[in-house]
């Protein structure tokens, strides 16, 4: 089945703590009125201009292998590769915070208000991650009600470009999963438009699957490292800090 999902703003407005997070700023107290006050600005300027939209599609494991294979150019071993054969449920999806958003980005920046334009990306980028996992947490309990999932399973999303999964596999993804329905199309790079946006395979496995060691040879230029508080937030049930 394959259905638009509507999604709140009210749901994916990050906090002004994570807002300053983003720039690097750990501790609130210590920044200056007018920072906190351009963050202010920018979650104001996030919920006038954002029109989120998700698009989700059940697919069976035939479809995500064609998916994943893209074009033949992942790594020869991947957590995505290691996970998937205990999987029980796939989906692909999309999510975007609409044009208005990024275009107003742009504009902050080619008229030099770097720092306005620099915590308005970052509350974008948060807003939209939020928005992934409110997709994923819809689709868990979507599945438990129908009695395909139990409290032993988990759910991760997994996109291309990271983690060993080419990039050049989002023509597979858009192909199947056609997110243009929602207004996000497929640069020649592979890169998604409007920016603000995120697509991905959602994979519904044994919690014990999604564990694995960060010692692929791609993982040493990870410098994040954010795959061990998905897989924490996997085994705990607790989600993450919004």
């Amino acid at each position: 089945m394959r259905s638009v999902v509507t999604i709140k703003k009210s749901d994916i407005r990050p906090s002004l703590a994570v807002v300053l997070r983003s720039q690097g700023i750990d501790d609130p107290s210590s920044v200056s009125g007018r920072v906190k006050q351009l963050a202010e600005m920018a979650l104001i300027i996030l919920h006038d201009l954002a029109t989120p939209a998700g698009i989700v599609m059940d697919i069976g494991r035939s479809e995500f292998e064609a998916v994943y294979r893209g074009e033949g150019l992942n790594e020869d071993s991947t957590p995505l590769s290691l996970i998937a054969p205990a999987a029980a449920q796939f989906a692909l999806f999309a999510v975007t915070l609409g044009s208005g958003v990024s275009e107003r980005i742009s504009l902050l920046f080619d008229e030099q208000e770097f720092a306005l334009g620099a915590l308005l990306d970052g509350a974008a980028s948060e807003s939209a991650e939020m928005a992934c996992r409110a997709i994923g947490t819809e689709y868990r309990r979507t599945l438990t009600l129908q009695g395909r999932l139990n409290n032993g399973h988990g759910v991760l999303p997994f996109s291309p470009g990271y983690c060993g999964w080419h990039i050049s596999a989002q023509r597979s993804l858009f192909d199947l999963l056609r997110p243009g329905d929602i207004g996000i199309a497929l640069g020649e790079t592979f890169l998604m438009e409007p920016l603000k946006s995120v697509s991905a395979v959602l994979v519904a496995a044994p919690k014990e699957a999604f564990v694995f060691v960060d010692d692929f040879p791609f993982c040493a230029t990870c410098a994040t490292r954010t795959c061990r508080d998905r897989i924490q937030t996997v085994m705990t049930g607790i989600p993450g800090e919004s």
